[in-house]
């Protein structure tokens, strides 16, 4: 019985795969996170027990897409929230998790930091680099970035919680 069931997904999924990635791409700040979210749908399909009780596999997946999307914000506001953008230990926030640390050199870490940089919206990367490279206030950026001061310090905390959740994942 199992399957069937792996090959309806298969099949559902073979079929929505691009249309669900646009779903993603087109409504997540993080446009790399699309392809993620869309195969987590998938792993979530394979989970469902009656395959036969969906009536219309399409909004079902839409559905599934729909409630993973809502999570994905609120672990997003989760995180962000969390992080203070304010203090000497922010810089610290960015590097990466205490464990990986010891296994892996600078080096790699600023390759890895650098990739994990290139997924951030432009104006947050530029907020995130001008603020810790550079070490200009926030008012200087919120001057470079011709946006408010606020701006600066919601694109600060979005992306020093992608940082922090790309960089752990990748150690």
């Amino acid at each position: 019985m199992a399957e069937p069931r792996q090959a309806f997904v298969e099949r559902l999924f073979a079929r929505h795969r691009d249309a669900l990635q646009s779903f993603f791409y087109r409504r997540l700040r993080t446009k790399s996170d699309a392809a993620d979210l869309a195969q987590e749908v998938y792993l979530r399909l394979l989970r469902v027990t009656d395959t036969d009780g969906i009536r219309n596999p399409a909004a079902y997946l839409y559905a599934v897409a729909g409630n993973l999307l809502k999570e994905n914000a609120t672990k997003d506001r989760h995180h962000g929230g969390g992080i203070e953008i304010e203090g000497d230990d922010a810089a610290q926030q960015l590097g990466g998790s205490p464990d990986g640390d010891d296994v892996l050199d600078a080096g790699l870490r600023v390759d890895r930091l650098r990739v994990v940089l290139k997924q951030l919206p432009p104006k947050c990367c530029a907020a995130v680099v001008l603020r810790y490279r550079y070490e200009l206030s926030v008012q200087e950026i919120a001057e470079r970035l011709q946006v408010s001061t606020h701006m600066v310090k919601k694109y600060l905390g979005q992306g020093l919680g992608h940082c922090r959740r790309r960089m752990a994942s990748l150690g």
